[in-house]
């Protein structure tokens, strides 16, 4: 039976983004995944989230936000679907028995990798929430983009198959849902015909992005802007710009900052909230343990003893200045380029979060090239219409006069 989506409006304000660590057990063993830590033992157990909320909900002075995020990661979130739907039923019971100032301002929200969307259990919990859930199913473009990366545990197959057939409906379900798609450096040549591929199955936004971690080889950069410059092509020629989206393209990136204006964190960490399956708290699910590669876990608190705002404090502090060299400050276009506070601090020569790593630096320039011809292209194309319609509207006009 079909099931129309139906968003509630949110509050307006900010919104609290709080994340359960439900498992760290995958049935993927994706080439890119930053989580280094993956297994199947460390599973939430219930009174643990029953202890984040109770703390989170009884302390509305240090979450004032308007609204929430309640998120469910992994590993894989829906591999522990009976517990979270246990989770949410507590959370709605409790926001509404509390009066909560939340209450009915909430998400549920989920990234998943798509191979059990379709399980009965899956399928009961998403229409029972459907009117406060966000999820979005991560599929990497074509067979050979997607299987090159996202393969099985074991016994490494690729997945996609598994994948895309979940996707009409998962579109059914969540019409306006968008997929994430990542980028690292084998997999730069499949990019255009990727982009295009998830456009042809119905999905109309693409979110895509580069890893953070330092990978990338020489002529990565060159072969990038190649690749997105062709997309660029193939999306205006054939005006799928009018009804789709890919987030590499924006006209509001590649521009100076004066940090005098424009000095915000690009990183929510601090702002947001992670537990895992101990009641420890963490800035973000990247400081976790099995985040980080070569440093130790930053811990915030736990469901005991609370947040501590000293362990928290460097976070606030966390500015573009604070972290970023000379030369990223200075930098002509400055915009859009993105970091994870997470992945500073991994590859920080020491345990900072104050040093920005600078590895996806010469792929940011490239992107910021093919969006000036993306841009330059399309508005050449619409100038040149609109042209031809002033022309026949003159025309038109002329033709009408002659009668007058």
């Amino acid at each position: 039976m079909s099931q129309q989506t139906i968003f509630l409006p949110w509050q307006e304000g900010s919104a609290k983004s709080i994340t359960f660590i439900v498992t760290k057990d995958c049935q993927l063993a994706c080439k890119y995944c930053y989580l280094v830590g993956k297994n199947s033992k460390e599973r939430m157990p219930f009174e643990i989230a029953k202890g984040a909320i109770d703390y989170i909900l009884h302390h509305e002075e240090i979450f004032p936000d308007e609204s929430v995020v309640w998120e469910f990661i992994g590993g894989e979130p829906f591999l522990e679907i009976e517990l979270i739907d246990k989770i949410c039923d507590y959370l709605k019971i409790e926001m509404y028995r509390l009066n909560h100032h939340w209450f009915n301002s909430y998400r549920f929200s989920f990234s998943t990798n798509g191979i059990n969307y379709h399980e009965p259990r899956v399928q009961e919990f998403i229409h029972k929430n459907i009117n406060h859930l966000s999820i979005g199913i991560t599929i990497d473009g074509t067979q050979k983009k997607h299987d090159l990366n996202r393969i099985y545990k074991g016994n490494g197959k690729g997945t996609y198959e598994d994948v895309v057939k979940n996707i009409p409906l998962w579109l059914r379900d969540f019409p306006y849902g968008g997929t994430k798609v990542t980028v690292s450096s084998k997999d730069i040549p499949y990019i255009k015909d990727s982009i295009l591929h998830l456009f042809s199955l119905g999905i109309h936004e693409v979110s895509i992005n580069c890893v953070f971690e330092n990978v990338w080889q020489e002529g990565d950069d060159i072969l990038f802007e190649d690749q997105l410059c062709d997309l660029a092509d193939e999306i205006i020629d054939l005006g799928l710009n009018e009804d789709y989206q890919c987030s590499f393209f924006n006209d509001q990136i590649g521009k100076p900052l004066d940090p005098t204006l424009f000095n915000q964190n690009w990183c929510g960490a601090g702002k947001m909230l992670s537990i895992d399956a101990t009641g420890n708290f963490y800035p973000c699910t990247r400081f976790a343990q099995y985040s980080l590669r070569d440093k130790h876990a930053w811990i915030v608190g736990n469901i005991y003893d609370g947040i501590d705002q000293n362990k928290l404090r460097p976070f606030l502090t966390l500015d573009r200045l604070t972290q970023s060299p000379d030369k990223c400050i200075k930098c002509e276009v400055a915009s859009g380029c993105a970091w994870c506070q997470g992945e500073n601090y991994d590859a920080a020569d020491t345990p900072t979060i104050y040093q920005r790593s600078t590895a996806i630096c010469k792929m940011h320039k490239a992107r910021v090239r093919a969006n000036n011809y993306y841009w330059n292209k399309l508005h050449r194309k619409l100038g040149i219409e609109e042209e031809k319609t002033s022309k026949h509207k003159e025309s038109m006009c002329s033709e009408y006069n002659s009668y007058c």
